[in-house]
């Protein structure tokens, strides 16, 4: 198996799954400007996509999508207790975090970083993200992750290594209220 990653993606979550987990299996950084792996490939040949993560399976198959590949990995080693059971309510809550935090997370935060956006709508974005933050804050008040005692892939694509010193995140959150960070934290 290989995982195909760029420092400061949404790879991260796969690979912490992956290491979670305790799997065997390779690393291949991509450079997302020039499309090309670090081996030199063409990744446009691996992810027609053009981002990450993209997971070789060892028959030869990519898997793409940050939620997806996720839940295979947990469901591939349901001994790791990454994921609920299929079919259970608790996987459909489960599915639920994973959908929050691309969409209404990740997709709007990932935009920031877009040196071109209007002063008026990165305010907007930033208003927005509050907002989800505070909702986060909420949901986490008395657990110690997305789904409760349990470490998940929810919690791998939340925190998403972005929660460093020296990142964006870290330093957007000190604007954010309290609550939210102890519960962070907590």
């Amino acid at each position: 198996m290989k995982l195909y990653f760029a420092p400061g993606a949404c790879s991260m979550a796969p690979h912490i799954v992956l290491r979670e987990a305790a799997y065997r299996f390779d690393l291949e950084k991509v450079d997302l400007t020039r499309k090309q792996t670090e081996s030199g490939e063409n990744y446009m040949n691996i992810n027609p996509k053009g981002y990450v993560p993209a997971l070789r399976l060892d028959d030869g198959e990519v898997l793409t999508e940050v939620a997806v590949v996720l839940q295979y990995l947990a469901d591939q080693k349901p001994e790791s207790g990454l994921a609920p059971k299929l079919g259970t309510k608790e996987r459909y809550r489960l599915m639920e975090w994973l959908n929050f935090v691309s969409s209404e997370i990740h997709k709007p935060f990932g935009s920031l970083f877009n040196s071109k956006i209007p002063a008026e709508w990165r305010e907007n974005q930033l208003e927005l993200l509050g907002r989800r933050f505070d909702y986060l804050a909420e949901q986490l008040n008395g657990k110690l992750y997305l789904t409760g005692d349990q470490f998940t892939v929810a919690d791998a694509y939340l925190c998403n290594g972005q929660l460093k010193p020296d990142t964006f995140l870290s330093r957007f959150l000190i604007e954010f209220p309290l609550k939210f960070q102890r519960g962070l934290v907590a």
